[in-house]
């Protein structure tokens, strides 16, 4: 791989993974303009990479609410940061189950499936104006939409659904304050990130050759970097309640990837 396509997937990842417009779906469409798939086992470990630098961007924008999270957690104790805590464990249950027992279901998903793509973005095109089109709340995240959440979180696996974009429209539309959504929706993935990255690593499937580490270094550089522009850029968007753009682009993008993979 080289560095030059690295730094462009990285910005890819860093971009798409807090912007609603799928960053496993932008990644598949990156790969296959780019012809980045000739060795599958080097583009698992660049998507492994890429994904641990947006999960650090991710503390490093909310290291202030990591930091109390963990200080209220080691006082043993049932405060707020413990039951917070508690609804991002619940948030997690489904994911976490599909990519326990049903990964290898999952990965025929991930083999350049540009159509489902395609039909994937037209969904987050929709959450996302409903989303837009919902009335602002003051309400917090409870256990029960913790776990709606954790559901759409699930749905969003599939290469074209928008991570962010499906749990923050989903938060949004049950009602929970926009900053409270964007804020919960961007720590509960902070978890799996971190344990999906552990898991790919001590299952051996991955293979690296230090040939690579040049490109692997930059791919990071620039995923963390612009995980952080696209962290704080979103924050204010989902405030400002402005995801419509969003959704035309998703609309957009969709359509493009549909007539690519039927007559491209």
């Amino acid at each position: 791989m080289e560095i030059i396509d690295a730094i462009i997937l990285g910005i890819i990842q860093g971009l798409t993974e807090f912007l609603p417009v799928s960053s496993s779906g932008h990644l598949e469409l990156g790969k296959a303009i780019l012809g980045a798939q000739a060795i599958p086992e080097e583009s698992l470990l660049f998507t492994v990479v890429l994904h641990f630098a947006t999960a650090l961007s991710t503390l490093v924008i909310f290291r202030k609410d990591v930091l109390e999270i963990l200080k209220g957690l080691f006082q043993f104790k049932w405060n707020e940061q413990t039951e917070f805590s508690l609804k991002i464990i619940i948030s997690m249950i489904p994911a976490a189950f599909v990519g326990f027992f049903l990964e290898d279901y999952m990965e025929v998903f991930f083999d350049g499936a540009i159509l489902i793509v395609g039909v994937m973005l037209l969904v987050t095109a929709i959450l996302l104006y409903l989303a837009d089109m919902s009335k602002t709340t003051n309400k917090d995240v409870s256990y029960r939409s913790a776990f709606v959440i954790g559901l759409a979180q699930m749905v969003a696996m599939l290469p074209g659904i928008s991570r962010s974009g499906a749990t923050i429209s989903t938060s949004v539309i049950l009602g929970i304050d926009k900053t409270k959504s964007a804020r919960f929706s961007f720590l509960m993935v902070v978890p799996l990130i971190l344990g999906k990255v552990a898991k790919d690593f001590l299952s051996g499937d991955i293979a690296f050759e230090s040939s690579q580490m040049g490109a692997m270094g930059a791919g990071f550089i620039a995923a963390f970097v612009a995980g952080l522009a696209a962290c704080t850029w979103m924050i204010k968007l989902v405030k400002q309640s402005k995801l419509t753009y969003f959704a035309i682009y998703c609309l957009v993008v969709g359509l493009i990837a549909i007539g690519w993979s039927i007559w491209g």
